[in-house]
């Protein structure tokens, strides 16, 4: 890495006489004087920016205007915005005002500095970089640069009937995803590769999950970043928006911050240089550490902040796996996380929400928590108290582990949803604490029911499956997630004002969220299929709809069908599939549907 740009102090020289020894004559004192070159106080200059060049005149829309910048000014620790703060203020076409931090990156000797900033209007903007060190502070000349139309939607918010998410310009996303960690430690050696986002992106997921390993390490020091791991931040911001996929940022897995709580790999925190200051019970209420949190947080904001495939803040990862919950005070823990919290919902200049998490067993219900974020991130994993079979060798008349399954997400995100006034998702579930394991019949199938049992009880994504890797491909990233998304795609989440309805299936499990111009849902029945069964839906108003039946497993619709909503219910009958022309056609265990008013 490339020394910082320091200014060396000047030093003002002067010349001083000394007095001569008493047995030196005359004619020594008069020509022979000893003249020392004594140093006296360093002159104070202020900072100067030398230049500030834009890599484009011209920008779409919420695409990276990026700035370059040689600059001289005094301080030790160019991370450090307390010796010096870089900051631009981006004047809109329309007058508003955006003040955006900039930061230290030494990727050219000729502009250490950088400040990255993405454009939410066409037109004109206008910007001016100012910095400021101990000795003062200087501004740039002022420049322009010309915003022009783009594809992109912007970036993506909390929308207005507070459950789901929008872009910037209204338009709904719901996300469809996965964890998929890169575990990046060495150069050139993570694990996230342009081959699976292509693969990811092809099977329909339009974001990932990961946690990076810390910026801070023992080699860069507290308060200092490594600037090969931050390299690598920006490669796969890059290739996330080459995607148009989003990224949600899990900023503390519970491992770095724990010294054993779970043991194994569970157990980082003592090659976290916050350990230099605080012990790992006292990590969330240490005021030093967080004191370097915040400038941490700051320095994310001001370089990663721009994109628009940022859109999770997942502030922290099971809490409970950490020794600052297990020993420490809970309402210190709570407080930290209110105050991380309040920090990206003040600094982040596009508004992006945040989110946290216990672990997913059922005692692991965290209410304070699903207060404090603004998603409500709950964990499962059934096998660590949910409700499962208690045998593990089924006939015809024993429990269904699958029904257990997709009814215990059914049940978490009906609790989120009548509990918190936010969207809800499950943020971690899967693989190894389920009833299946990853190549077991049954696995697949528990995904597949976790996608639709989300979706019909109010999740604003797809649960946060763990996680994306070759040994588990073939039983998760299947077809699944394409014909889910699919479905989802033409439903207005965003701007329709959904609540759960009324359903009644008879030996089948049904949900289903219902808008006055929309109605979705699913039904299930894993042991004999839902062929021929009818579901009912009530509190609908008289008149004709049209009902769309979708097969789950294969991706495609049944023809319509105009079905009378009369007494205020709604009755539809699932046909059976025969065999046609030789063929083989089955409904299968489930189907979704939607209903809209026929006008």
């Amino acid at each position: 890495m490339q020394r910082p740009m320091q200014r060396v102090p000047n030093l003002r020289f002067e010349i001083r006489n000394s007095r001569p020894h008493a047995r030196q004559g005359s004619l020594l004192m008069a020509v022979g004087m000893m003249c020392l070159m004594i140093p006296v106080a360093a002159v104070a200059k202020p900072p100067s920016i030398l230049s500030a060049r834009a890599d484009s005149a011209q920008v779409g829309l919420y695409e990276k205007f990026e700035l370059r910048i040689d600059l001289e000014a005094t301080y030790t620790n160019p991370f450090d915005p307390e010796q010096i703060d870089l900051k631009a203020e981006f004047t809109a076409p329309s007058g508003r005002k955006w003040n955006v931090w900039g930061f230290y990156n030494p990727s050219s000797w000729a502009a250490l500095w950088m400040v990255r900033f993405s454009p939410t209007e066409e037109g004109t903007w206008r910007y001016v970089v100012t910095v400021s060190d101990s000795e003062g502070t200087a501004s740039s000349r002022p420049g322009t640069f010309t915003v022009i139309s783009s594809a992109h939607h912007g970036f993506l918010k909390i929308a207005p009937n507070q459950r789901y998410l929008q872009y910037g310009d209204g338009s709904s996303y719901y996300g469809v995803g996965l964890w998929y960690n890169d575990s990046y430690e060495l150069f050139n050696e993570g694990a996230i590769t342009e081959g699976g986002l292509d693969d990811l992106k092809k099977r329909g997921a339009n974001f990932i999950s990961f946690f990076p390993t810390p910026l801070e390490t023992m080699g860069a020091g507290l308060g200092r970043y490594d600037e090969n791991r931050c390299g690598r931040m920006d490669q796969l911001f890059d290739w996330c928006e080459q995607r148009d996929m989003k990224i949600s940022w899990n900023i503390w897995f519970h491992s770095y911050i724990s010294m054993g709580v779970w043991g194994g790999g569970n157990a980082r925190y003592r090659n976290n240089p916050y350990s230099l200051i605080s012990s790992a019970k006292d990590f969330f209420g240490n005021e030093e550490a967080y004191k370097h949190q915040e400038k941490l947080y700051r320095y994310m904001i001001a370089r990663w902040g721009y994109s628009r495939a940022l859109f999770l803040w997942f502030v922290v990862d099971e809490i409970n796996g950490t020794e600052g919950w297990t020993e420490g005070d809970h309402a210190v823990a709570e407080q930290w996380c209110r105050k991380v919290d309040a920090f990206f919902n003040e600094h982040d200049p596009y508004g992006r929400p945040t989110t946290g998490t216990q672990s997913g067993g059922l005692s692991q219900w965290w209410p304070e928590g699903y207060k404090i974020f603004d998603i409500a991130g709950r964990e499962i994993y059934e096998a660590q108290g949910h409700p499962m079979p208690k045998s593990g060798k089924l006939g015809p008349n024993d429990e269904n582990p699958l029904q257990f399954s997709y009814r215990n997400y059914a049940t978490q995100t009906q609790n989120l949803w009548s509990g918190f006034s936010k969207p809800a998702i499950i943020g971690e579930c899967g693989w190894d604490h389920t009833y299946y394991e990853p190549g077991m019949p049954g696995y697949l199938a528990m995904y597949h029911n976790a996608l639709w049992a989300g979706l019909a009880n109010g999740l604003c994504a797809t649960p946060f499956w763990w996680a994306h890797s070759d040994w588990l491909n073939d039983s998760v990233v299947t077809n699944q997630m394409l014909y889910f998304s699919q479905f989802v795609s033409d439903i207005d989440f965003a701007n329709l004002n959904l609540e759960p309805a009324e359903v009644v299936a008879g030996e089948c499990d049904a949900w289903a969220m219902k808008s006055d111009k929309l109605i979705f849902g699913w039904v299930v029945n894993p042991r004999t299929s839902v062929a021929n069964e009818s579901f009912t839906i009530s509190g609908l108003p008289e008149g004709p709809y049209e009902v769309r039946l979708y097969r789950t497993w294969r991706g495609a619709y049944l023809d319509p069908q105009t079905i009378e909503s009369r007494e205020g219910k709604l009755t539809c009958t699932i046909p059976e599939l025969k065999t046609t022309g030789g063929h083989a056609l089955h409904i299968g265990n489930d189907v979704a549907f939607k209903i809209a008013p026929k006008i």
